[in-house]
């Protein structure tokens, strides 16, 4: 099984980049799976269901979030009727949504998110244990949306030899430290973007400095120009579930 997961994908850019790049990859690198981070499709804040058909359409099979999934109200009544977009699985039960499900009846995916410098909701640790035994599938791919490297590696020790991998997400700046863990788990600490590289982030360069140097609102208003796509390509046994390779993915 060859899974692409592809970071956060940022705005117009990044769809345009993901709406050109996914379908190419899909069939040169022979991918039977893809997920990808889609909280902040629209205009960098959140997703609506037009942009979620659209990232259906350029070959996603799953498309997980993460803080900014709740930016936009118009979605969350249809959510229950979404199977294949997750929002984060450590938010209460009683939100619509799910935060976890199985594709193909072999592949599953938990999307979850920190508590360090996030927002403090329930215990990713805690909840990742009991999605993995709901999911019951060898092959599980996990999205950690969170700030913290430290929290996204002890997560990843911490699931090694029960999931396929466990993918960072939300920082956008993809990280070099790409590995198998010892009991077969793939691992990065963040995937990084798919958007504009001419910016902070994402966002205009000069909201970003406005912001820091006078310490007023701004409104982040998405950059353009210099598109690159982000992520990671994972082989995983389909018997066992374990990891044979990661490699980043820079376009």
């Amino acid at each position: 099984m060859r899974v692409l997961f592809v970071g956060d994908i940022y705005g117009k850019p990044g769809r345009r980049i993901a709406s050109e790049l996914i379908p190419v990859l899909k069939e040169e690198k022979k991918i039977d799976f893809v997920v990808a981070n889609g909280e902040n499709v629209a205009g960098g804040f959140g997703i609506t269901l037009p942009m979620f058909r659209k990232l259906e359409r350029y070959g996603v099979d799953c498309i997980t979030s993460g803080n900014h999934f709740w930016d936009k109200e118009n979605i969350i009544p249809q959510l229950d009727k979404i199977p294949n977009l997750l929002r984060p699985a450590n938010y209460s039960d009683l939100l619509p949504g799910r935060g976890s499900n199985v594709f193909n009846d072999k592949i599953g995916v938990i999307n979850l998110q920190g508590r360090t410098f996030m927002p403090n909701i329930e215990c990713p640790f805690k909840t990742a244990i009991g999605k993995i035994k709901k999911l019951s599938v060898p092959i599980i791919i996990v999205d950690f949306h969170a700030e913290s490297e430290l929290e996204k590696q002890a997560l990843a020790w911490y699931l090694d030899g029960k999931v396929s991998a466990v993918l960072g997400s939300h920082t956008h700046v993809q990280t070099a430290d790409e590995k198998i863990l010892p009991n077969g788990t793939a691992y990065i600490t963040d995937a990084g973007m798919t958007g504009s590289f001419n910016s902070v982030i994402g966002v205009k360069q000069e909201k970003s400095i406005k912001y820091f140097t006078y310490a007023m609102p701004q409104r982040f208003d998405t950059a353009k120009g210099e598109e690159h796509l982000n992520g990671v390509i994972i082989d995983i046994d389909e018997e066992s579930g374990k990891a044979l390779s990661i490699k980043r993915v820079k376009i």
